[in-house]
C-alpha cells in the first residue's frame, strides 16, 4: 500500500484517478476501522 505524498505509478490520466479513488477508499476504510460506536441505552 502507497501512503499520501508517494508518487503515482500511472501515467494515464484517467488511471491516475482510480489510483487515487482506490487510496482514499483504502484509508476511509482504516479509518472506519478506528471510529467508536456509541450506543444510547435505556
Amino acid at each position: 500500500m502507497k501512503f499520501p505524498g508517494q508518487r503515482l505509478m500511472a501515467r494515464d490520466f484517467d488511471r491516475q484517478v482510480a489510483e487515487l479513488q482506490v487510496r482514499v477508499a483504502i484509508l476511509n476504510g482504516h479509518t472506519a476501522l478506528g471510529i467508536h460506536v456509541t450506543k444510547a441505552v435505556g
